[in-house]
């Protein structure tokens, strides 16, 4: 099995869940983008799939934190690859913030063909409880609401997350 992180807008820096992972899931790496400052959605989404092709022989799981998950959810929508199944952590609810990503503009709402965990926060600044629930329904995941834990990054206390390599491991062993 072979693990890829997709981090959001500024990378995710060493006190973060998705390095955590990377150091203690085996066979796990970052999809690195050329600028964490600037995401234009289809470059990130091509750098994705660049990864992905080079795997064509495994089973693959992507663990996908805030702009990550909206770009998962646009290489989808962009190519028909199969991958076991992805963790989908704080996804951003960008029709409604004022941001500079609207190259990922309409975020696509489409079932995804695998399995899927969203997970979100009751206080994330990014996106309403109500807005989170709606995109697991339509994106066909499982949803995890957790109890005022911001954005689930590293200011959020998000470092070293054990629950978040349970839900992992429930992803690949269901």
């Amino acid at each position: 099995m072979k693990y890829f992180t997709l981090p959001g807008y500024g990378g995710s820096g060493a006190e973060h869940w998705q390095t955590f992972f990377e150091k203690n899931l085996p066979h796990c790496e970052r999809v690195e983008q050329a600028d964490w400052d600037n995401p234009n959605c289809m470059e990130w989404v091509n750098t994705l799939e660049q990864k992905i092709a080079q795997c064509e022989d495994e089973e693959i799981v992507l663990l996908a934190h805030s702009l990550g998950c909206i770009t998962l959810a646009h290489w989808v929508a962009r190519f028909q690859r199969k991958i076991k199944a992805a963790l989908l952590v704080a996804p951003p609810d960008l029709e409604n913030q004022e941001h500079n990503f609207q190259s990922y503009l309409p975020t696509p709402l489409t079932t995804l063909p695998f399995k899927t965990i969203l997970v979100s926060s009751d206080n994330d600044p990014w996106i309403k409880k109500e807005r989170a629930e709606y995109m697991a329904k339509q994106w066909g995941s499982d949803f995890v609401l957790l109890p005022n834990a911001g954005h689930i990054n590293a200011v959020s206390g998000y470092g070293e997350w054990e629950d978040g390599l349970k839900l992992v491991q429930k992803l690949t062993t269901d």
